[in-house]
């Protein structure tokens, strides 16, 4: 059985706007039963440990799909989130693959997290694959390859866009635009309209453009896990 690494935000804080963010519970849940349906062994980890927060935002009813109902109802999932492992005591070398999965949380803490940075670059050193949904592409602001350039440089890549940030009305409180920032730092950037599903695949290298996209991202975690 093959082994994903899922790596969730500790960060509950908007900036400084004193209002809550976290994870994208859709961005978790979807891939989470996506995998571990098709017979992926999951392990959740996060820079605190334990509960890591819920966006307050994607859980209004408006946000919920057939995987969040379906987590609702699941105690067993429920209570892995309730007890991730702390991230800085796993290692690249126990898994086949890692996943991170989006929300405004990570741009305050993964982003900047030298063991999150390590890791991913552990990972795509050897080959394994890395997937990343709506803002999660942001933390892979400083990793680079083995030989010093940024890891997305030349390397096909989507994420949320500088449009979607607008729509919610956050493009002045985030610490950087995720559209920009995978532009200046080499990638090669596609999208499609807003809030619609798009995902993209660059060798090992997986990435989403927003919440809708997060089973197109587990099913080609999943493809090439299973090649």
């Amino acid at each position: 059985m093959k082994k994903i690494l899922f790596v969730i935000t500790s960060n509950d804080q908007l900036g400084d706007t004193g209002n809550k963010t976290g994870f994208w519970i859709e961005e978790f849940a979807a891939p989470y039963y996506k995998l571990k349906d098709a017979g992926f062994e999951l392990t959740l980890v996060s820079p605190k440990g334990g509960q890591p927060p819920i966006d307050p935002n994607s859980e209004t009813e408006d946000a919920q799909t057939k995987a969040t109902e379906r987590f609702d109802l699941d105690k067993e999932a429920q209570t892995l989130l309730a007890n991730t492992h702390k991230l800085s005591d796993v290692h690249e070398s126990d898994f086949d693959a890692v996943f991170y999965p989006g929300g405004h949380g990570v741009l305050w803490d993964l982003v900047e997290d030298k063991t999150s940075i390590k890791l991913i670059e552990d990972f795509n050193a050897n080959k394994k694959p890395i997937a990343f949904v709506c803002h999660a592409p942001a933390v892979l602001k400083h990793p680079k390859t083995a030989d010093g350039k940024p890891l997305v440089e030349g390397k096909k890549v989507t994420g949320f866009t500088n449009q979607e940030e607008d729509a919610v009305q956050l493009t002045n409180v985030v610490p950087f635009l995720l559209e920009d920032m995978l532009i200046k730092n080499g990638g090669v950037y596609t999208k499609i309209q807003d809030w619609h599903p798009y995902a993209v695949k660059d060798g090992n290298l997986i990435t989403g453009q927003n919440p809708a996209s997060s089973e197109k991202v587990a099913d080609l975690l999943a493809k090439q896990l299973n090649q």
